[in-house]
Parts: C-alpha cells; sequence; structure tokens
C-alpha cells in the first residue's frame, strides 16, 4: 500500500509492503492521524498551537500536552551532543521544527512497527525511516537530492532499518543559520546523515550543516553516524563508513 499524507507543510509517503489490507489501512490511519496531532501541536504557523502560545509566555509547560515536555527534552539533548549547533530557539523564539518532523517520522514508523507491518518506508519531506527490507534479498534505496542540479542524483543509501537525513539549500536556499555567529550556513550545498532513528538523525543532519567544516570530524567521532555532503562548489566528501551503505 502506498499513500501521500500532505501535514506539516509538506508530503508525508508511506510505502508499505506486507499485512493484510484491512489491518494495514488501519495501522496508516493511526499513524496519519498522528501526524495530523504532531501539526496541532507544533505547528509555529498556527498562533494557538500549544507550542506558539508556550513561546509567546502564554501557557506553562504544564498545560501542554506532554508530548511538548518529551520534544523540548530531546532538544536539549541534541543541543548538548552538537555544542550548540542544533537549538530550540534559533533567533531567541522557540522553535523545536528541527527535531520534530524526524520525531513525528519516527514514531510513524514505530506505529506501523507495532501493527505488525514491519516492511514500510515512511518518507516526510526528503527525510526517511526504513523499516525491514521491502522483501526478501532486496534493500530499501534512497536517492540523495544533488543540490546544484535540479532533479538529480548525487548518491543512493541502500539498506533496511536505517534513518536518512538531509540538509541543505536545494529545497529553501540559504535558510539554516549557524546558532554561534547568527548567519547562514554556507560551508556546504547538502549534508546527508545515516544512522538508525530519524529523531536524532533528522536534528544532527542540521546541526551539522551549520557545522561546515567541522562536521566531517564530529560525525565520524559519534556513534552510529555517517555522512556525506557537497560543497557550494560541487565537491563532496564522505565519512568513512559511508561507502558500505551505497550498496
Amino acid at each position: 500500500m502506498r499513500h501521500a499524507e500532505h501535514v506539516m507543510g509538506t508530503v508525508f509517503s508511506f510505502d508499505i509492503r506486507d499485512g493484510e489490507p484491512e489491518e494495514t489501512a488501519r495501522a496508516l490511519g493511526e499513524a496519519v492521524a498522528w501526524l495530523h496531532r504532531v501539526d496541532a501541536v507544533f505547528s509555529t504557523y498556527r498562533p494557538d498551537s500549544p507550542v506558539s502560545r508556550l513561546g509567546r509566555g502564554e501557557i506553562g509547560l504544564a498545560a501542554c500536552p506532554p508530548e511538548v515536555a518529551e520534544v523540548l527534552a530531546l532538544c536539549e539533548e541534541a543541543e548538548r551532543a552538537t555544542g550548540g549547533y542544533f537549538t530550540a530557539r534559533p533567533g531567541a523564539a522557540l522553535d523545536p521544527s528541527g527535531l520534530v518532523k524526524g520525531w513525528a517520522i519516527e514514531r510513524a514508523s514505530a506505529l506501523l512497527d507495532a501493527a505488525g507491518l514491519r516492511r514500510h518506508s515512511v518518507n516526510g519531506g526528503g527525510d526517511v525511516q526504513l523499516g525491514d527490507r521491502p522483501a526478501p534479498g532486496r534493500p530499501w534505496r534512497v536517492g540523495i537530492a544533488h543540490p546544484l542540479r535540479p532533479g538529480a542524483i548525487a548518491a543512493v543509501v541502500a539498506g533496511a532499518g536505517l534513518a536518512v537525513a538531509t540538509s541543505g539549500v536545494a529545497e529553501r536556499g540559504a535558510h539554516i543559520v549557524d546558532p554561534h555567529t547568527g548567519a547562514p550556513a554556507a560551508a556546504l550545498a547538502s549534508l546527508t546523515l545515516v544512522g538508525s532513528r530519524l529523531t536524532a538523525v533528522d536534528a544532527y543532519a542540521t546541526a551539522a550543516f551549520a557545522m561546515g567544516g567541522a562536521a566531517r570530524d564530529w560525525v565520524e567521532a559519534a556513534d552510529g553516524l555517517e555522512a556525506f555532503a557537497m560543497t557550494p562548489t560541487g565537491e563532496t566528501w564522505q565519512t568513512t563508513g559511508f561507502p558500505r551503505l551505497t550498496g
């Protein structure tokens, strides 16, 4: 079963390769409902969302749904792990969006897995959580968009049980800010991070992009992460273990 859902300002694509039609439809409905709940709670574009109201000081954390405290704790953890290159307060305004999408996708994948639908992928705007292989002996294949050539693929990640997230300038221009300088990060055109859990991988991809030239050493030192990056001049680099993921 394949399904596309417009939510959170992007398109979420589900590809489910196992399960009976009725149970698949039920689990997919739960996953889609979860994404819409996340949007209602965390959207910074909705003035009435709990996160927007919390950011304006109209309510306290105790008045928010419990997911807000969970996400903010994860944001603090990501900020510590990245030396402040990830932050839920860009420009001092509360905005945990850099972590929320990956967290929402990972949770949607877990809902499918709990329903016995293990052969699946969930893609939210290019950030992907992969379940088991789509068929015996066959990996999932995730194309990494070329940031300098629209429509072209720069590399392909192949495998299962992986999380893949890309940060860069291809879709939205220079929108990622280095929190330490306040200026847009410009040393890279794109950076793709691969790990096992999209909550961390998505947040860390944003942080690593902001690190620029220091990102390679940071990823090499991190457990369970690999990276592929391209500079604005078209040069590429990859971490030591990345070639094992290209299949």
